[in-house]
């Protein structure tokens, strides 16, 4: 079955990209769907303001919820759009970090980018711990404790980091509406040189924004131990060759931790095992390299 699994998972992010992103007149008329379902949010990381996107992106959504937390509690509003951390717990809980390694565009982005030839380099352990930074700081910290002149908090992973909005939403709507174009200053100008740093990364490291910076797949890895898709490893039949760990794009040992929080689950370890040795099981069905 060689490559069967990575032509289904390429089918897969192309449709997700495509259906979470199917406003077509957006790009001829540079302007963001503002439709009634543009509020529920998707399960990967997709920018709100991409000129084609349906749906919102659920870190953004989170931001938004810890921007205005302190502002609703001093009006004694108290609904405050948990939803979105029901719609991760959904996902999480039944898939894990799938939706990363099935669903993501940015991630769709990242694999056929590192395919371009150049020097590939490792990414030092230690750097993949600034993703929990990423979480924990910009995406709820600062939201929640740094307010304006009305005491809303600002999206600071958005406004300052992301590189996926830079080049979904800000590049096209700037390309496309004279108006934005006008407004272009200091902050688009250090997106763009943030999203040129990841691109460079992005090709000689293998997934590098998402093993280092994405707080998504951070918050989807907190499930992966207890979801109802697991990863199983048959001790017997291991060889101990590595070879899944080579062909790993976030490099996990899944002898060691079949269901560590770095593992996308794009299945890839499944279609390179030489021993048939790896599988996943959806509770309580069981698969295999053998029937997958």
């Amino acid at each position: 079955m060689p490559l069967a699994m990575t032509k289904k998972r390429r089918w897969f992010q192309a449709m997700s990209a495509l259906v979470i992103n199917i406003y077509l007149p957006g790009w001829f008329k540079g302007s963001i769907y503002q439709g009634k379902i543009k509020g529920i949010c998707v399960p990967v990381l997709n920018c709100y303001s991409c000129p084609s996107a349906v749906g919102a992106c659920p870190i953004g959504s989170l931001q938004n919820f810890f921007a205005g937390l302190r502002f609703n509690l001093s009006l004694a509003r108290f609904q405050f759009g948990l939803y979105v951390l029901g719609v991760l717990g959904i996902f999480g809980s039944l898939l894990g970090r799938i939706p990363c390694g099935w669903l993501c565009p940015f991630g769709l982005i990242q694999e056929l980018m590192y395919k371009i030839p150049s020097p590939k380099l490792p990414i030092p352990k230690i750097a993949t711990y600034f993703r929990y930074v990423v979480l924990a700081v910009m995406v709820v910290a600062l939201p929640l404790l740094l307010m304006d002149e009305f005491g809303m908090g600002k999206t600071w992973f958005c406004a300052f980091l992301c590189p996926a909005g830079t080049l979904e939403a800000g590049f096209p709507l700037v390309a496309l509406n004279s108006g934005i174009r006008d407004q272009i200053g200091f902050l688009f100008g250090w997106k763009t040189a943030v999203l040129t740093l990841f691109l460079i990364w992005i090709v000689l490291s293998e997934r590098a924004f998402c093993r280092t910076t994405c707080p998504l797949g951070v918050i989807l890895g907190f499930f992966n131990k207890g979801s109802l898709f697991r990863m199983i490893v048959d001790p017997d039949k291991c060889a101990e060759c590595r070879t899944c760990h080579d062909h790993c794009p976030v490099r996990i040992n899944i002898r060691e931790a079949p269901n560590s929080s770095e593992c996308i689950r794009c299945l890839r370890c499944l279609e390179a095992c030489p021993r048939g040795a790896i599988g996943y099981e959806f509770w309580p069905k069981k698969a295999s390299t053998q029937n997958v």
